[in-house]
C-alpha cells in the first residue's frame, strides 16, 4: 500500500498531471492496510487517506454459523503449531519482560501478554515471521499468505499497522522515511528469533510513540549454554523456496556470543491476480546477519554490543489484476547498538543506544525513487526494589527521526521522554501498576500519557484485571515535510484504552481460560484528503477469548476474537468499514507428541468477511468489495535423530487448498509444502 504512494512521489511532471485528474475522479478512501491497492498512490489507500477507521462490517448469520462450526471442529481435531505459545501465554506464573521492562510474573501484572516461545518458533521452520504472527489471537498480518515477497501490515486488535510498535530486544525500530512509520517486518528473519512477546493495549507510558494498539517485542538469539554450539538449517519447498541458516553461539564466565546468518529466497508467484495467464512471477530474496557479544566486566556490570544487517530484494505489481514485469523493490537495514546493565543488591540500571538506518528503492514503469530513513534511540532506566511488595521504574528516552529527501533536504524532529511507574506486588492477591510519561516533542511541545493497571489474584487460580491507559502517535516526516500533502501543523494522534478481563488457571484437570474486553478511542486521527489533516475520531471495541489444555502427550488450544467500532468524521458517522480485517476471527488446534522423537501438530484459523477498496484501471475510480471468509489449516511434523541433535521436518500449509484473497485482486498461496533438516552440535 504505502510503497506505491512512495514510488509515485518520484514521478515526473507529466505523471503528476495524470494523477491530478485521477484525484478528481477517484474517491479517496482510507484503508488501514499494507498492500498496494492502486497504481497511483494519490488515489491508493494508504494509512492516512480519507476514511480512517478501525470499525468492522456486518456479518450474515449464515457466516456466523459456518465460522462457529469450523472452530468447534478444530477444537476437537486440529493439532497446531501455536501450542507452545498458548502454553506460555496463559500461564500466570510465566515470567515476562515486555510488560514492565523487567522480569515479572504474569500473575503480578494486569496487562494482557501473549508469548511465542522458542519451542513454537522451532515448530515454525517452514514459515516466516509474518505467517507466525498471523496465527496468534487478535492478530492479522495482511499479506502473510500472499506472494512471499509481498509487503505485510500488522493489524493488532483491529488497529492500523502504524498503531503497533515493533521492538527488537526491547528497543523500538522505526523507518522515519516510511509513509506511516511502521517498520517493514520483512526485514526481520525468523531464523534469528528466540522468543516473541505480544503486549496488547496502549503502552505509550513505557514505550512512547506508536504503541496505541500494543507492542510486539522480538527477542533475538544471543547465547548458548556451552562454550561453543554450531547449528544450521536447510529447507526447500513450493515456489522454489530455499531457506538456509547457520549460527555459532556460546558462553563462558566472562563472555557470551551469537553470530547468525540466514537466507530466504523464492521464485514466488505473480503478486497481482493473474487473469490472463501471462503475468510474471514476483520473486524475493532476503539475507540477514546478526552478531551480538555479551561481556561480563564484573559481577555487577555487563555490556552487549550488537549489529544487525538485512537485505531484501523483491518484485511487485502495480495494482489489483495489474502486472508490471519490471517493478522491483530493494531495501537494506543496518542497526548497530549497545546495551549495558549494572546490577546492585536492590537496584538495576540499564542503558541502551541503537541506530537504525533503512534505505529503500522502488523501480517500475513510472520511474524510480529512493528513501533513506534514520532513527536514533537512547534510553536509561532504573528498577528499584526497596521492599518485597513495592517496585519503582523510572527512566528517560531520547529519539531522533530523520530522513533524506530526493532534493537533498534532511528534515528531522526529536522526542525527549521522562517516565515513571510504580508497582505493588501481590499484597494479599492484589497487584497494581500506575505510571506516566511526559513527552517533549521538538515540534509539537509538551504532552502527557498515563497508565493504571490493577489486578487481583484469587486462590492463585483466578485473576481479575483492568487497564486504563492513554497513548500517542506522532505524525511522520513524510506527513510533515514530504513532497505531497505535507502539513507541518499536524498534531499527534491521541488514544485512550480501557480493558477488563478474567484469567483462570485451575491446574491440570481443567482448561485454562482468558477472556478480555477492550475499548479504544483515537482522536485527531490523521487522514489524507487533498493534504494530511487531523480530522477523524475512531471508536473501537472487542472481545478476545483464549483456552488452553494439556493432558499427557496432547496439548489443545482455541481462540476467538470479535472487534467492531465506528468512525466519526466532520460529515458523517460510519459503522463497521474495517478494511481487510474481519469482525470475527478464531482458531484452534492440537500438538501431539506421538513418541519421544516424533511430533505432529495441526493448526486452523478462520477469518470472517472483510471489506476492501481497490482502484479500477478501466474506470479510474475506487470501488468497494467484500472478500469471502476462509479457513487455513496447516500441518507440521518433525522427527528427532541423534539425541535431538538432528530434526527432520515437513510443514504443509493450506492443506484444504483454499482459494481466497487477503487483498482484492492479489494472489494468495494455495497448498504448499516446505521440507528440511536442522542440525545442532
Amino acid at each position: 500500500m504505502g510503497r506505491q504512494r512512495q514510488v509515485m512521489q518520484a514521478r515526473r511532471p507529466a505523471n503528476a498531471i495524470i494523477i491530478s485528474v485521477l484525484r478528481v475522479k477517484a474517491t479517496v478512501i482510507h484503508v488501514l492496510g499494507g498492500a498496494p491497492i492502486a497504481a497511483f498512490p494519490h488515489v491508493s489507500f494508504s494509512a492516512f487517506t480519507l476514511f480512517s477507521t478501525l470499525n468492522p462490517f456486518s456479518i450474515m448469520k449464515k457466516e456466523m454459523n459456518v465460522w462457529a462450526m469450523t472452530v468447534i471442529a478444530c477444537w476437537f481435531w486440529a493439532p497446531t503449531p501455536t501450542i507452545a505459545q498458548q502454553d506460555s501465554t496463559t500461564t500466570l506464573r510465566e515470567v515476562v519482560v515486555t510488560a514492565t521492562k523487567f522480569s515479572k510474573p504474569v500473575s503480578e501484572t494486569g496487562k494482557v501478554v501473549a508469548i511465542i516461545d522458542e519451542e513454537q518458533i522451532e515448530r515454525s521452520r517452514g514459515k516466516d515471521l509474518a505467517q507466525l504472527l498471523n496465527e496468534q489471537a487478535g492478530l492479522v498480518v495482511n499479506g502473510a499468505t500472499s506472494n512471499p515477497g509481498k509487503d505485510k501490515s500488522v493489524f493488532l486488535r483491529g488497529a492500523s499497522g502504524k498503531h503497533t510498535l515493533i521492538l527488537i530486544d526491547g528497543v523500538p525500530v522505526n523507518d522515519p522515511s516510511g509513509i506511516d512509520g511502521a517498520f517493514d517486518i520483512r526485514l526481520i528473519s525468523l531464523d534469528q528469533v528466540e522468543r516473541i512477546e505480544i503486549l496488547k493495549g496502549s503502552q505509550s507510558v513505557l514505550y512512547g510513540t506508536d504503541a496505541m494498539a500494543g507492542v510486539i517485542n522480538i527477542i533475538t538469539k544471543k547465547r548458548g549454554s556451552k562454550p561453543a554450539t554450531v547449528s544450521g538449517l536447510a529447507g526447500y519447498g513450493s515456489f522454489n523456496t530455499l531457506r538456509l541458516n547457520a549460527a555459532v553461539n556460546g558462553s563462558t564466565q566472562k563472555l557470551e556470543y551469537q553470530v547468525d546468518y540466514s537466507r530466504l529466497s523464492s521464485d514466488g508467484l505473480s503478486e497481482a491476480k493473474d487473469t490472463t495467464g501471462t503475468f510474471d512471477k514476483d520473486g524475493m530474496a532476503q539475507q540477514a546477519l546478526q552478531a551480538s557479544f555479551g561481556v561480563n566486566l564484573n559481577r555487577q556490570l555487563k555490556i552487549r554490543p550488537y549489529l544487525r544487517y538485512t537485505e531484501f530484494d523483491g518484485g511487485y505489481d502495480m495494482g489489483a489484476f495489474t502486472d508490471d514485469p519490471d517493478a522491483n523493490y530493494t531495501a537494506t537495514s543496518i542497526s548497530p547498538g549497545l546495551q549495558a546493565d549494572w546490577q546492585m543488591e536492590h537496584t538495576r540500571v540499564s542503558a541502551m543506544y541503537t541506530y537504525n538506518r533503512t534505505q529503500r528503492d522502488y523501480t517500475d514503469m513510472f520511474g524510480s525513487y529512493a528513501y533513506d530513513g534514520r532513527f536514533h534511540h537512547a534510553e536509561v532506566f532504573l528498577v528499584d526494589n526497596p521492599t518485597d511488595w513495592f517496585q519503582l521504574l523510572t527512566g528517560v528516552t531520547w529519539q531522533q527521526f530523520a530522513m533524506q529527501t530526493q532534493g537533498g533536504e534532511t528534515p528531522s524532529f526529536t522526542i525527549f521522554n521522562p517516565y515513571v511507574s510504580l508497582f505493588v506486588r501481590n499484597r494479599g492477591g492484589f497487584s497494581a501498576e500506575a505510571g506516566g510519561r511526559l513527552v517533549n516533542h521538538s515540534q509539537f511541545g509538551y504532552a502527557a500519557v498515563y497508565s493504571i493497571n490493577p489486578s487481583y489474584l484469587v486462590n492463585n487460580k483466578l485473576k481479575f484485571f483492568a487497564n486504563l491507559s492513554s497513548a500517542f502517535k506522532t505524525p511522520v516526516l513524510n506527513q510533515l515535510y514530504g513532497p505531497f500533502g505535507a502539513n507541518p501543523d499536524l498534531k499527534p494522534e491521541k488514544a485512550k484504552t480501557v480493558e477488563a478481563g478474567i484469567h483462570y488457571l485451575p491446574g491440570a484437570d481443567f482448561p485454562e481460560l482468558r477472556a478480555t474486553w477492550f475499548s479504544r478511542t483515537i482522536r485527531d486521527a490523521i487522514v489524507y484528503t487533498t493534504a494530511y489533516e487531523n480530522r477523524d475520531e475512531l471508536n473501537d471495541r472487542g472481545v478476545e477469548l483464549e483456552a488452553f489444555y494439556r493432558t499427557g502427550r496432547i496439548t489443545v488450544q482455541a481462540q476467538y476474537q470479535y472487534v467492531t467500532g465506528k468512525e466519526i468524521t466532520p460529515v458523517e458517522t460510519r459503522n463497521n468499514p474495517l478494511y481487510r480485517r474481519p469482525r470475527h476471527m478464531g482458531g484452534a488446534g492440537v500438538v501431539y507428541q506421538v513418541t519421544g522423537n516424533w511430533l505432529v501438530s495441526v493448526h486452523a484459523k478462520s477469518f470472517g468477511k472483510r471489506n476492501d477498496i481497490y482502484f479500477d484501471f478501466n474506470t479510474f475510480t475506487s470501488k468497494e468489495v467484500v472478500l469471502d471468509p476462509y479457513t487455513l489449516v496447516d500441518v507440521y511434523s518433525e522427527y528427532r535423530l541423534m539425541q535431538s541433535r538432528v530434526k527432520v521436518f515437513v510443514d504443509v500449509r493450506n492443506v484444504l487448498n483454499q482459494v481466497y484473497a487477503e487483498v482484492y485482486g492479489y494472489s494468495t498461496q494455495q497448498l504448499n509444502v516446505t521440507m528440511g533438516v536442522s542440525v545442532r552440535y
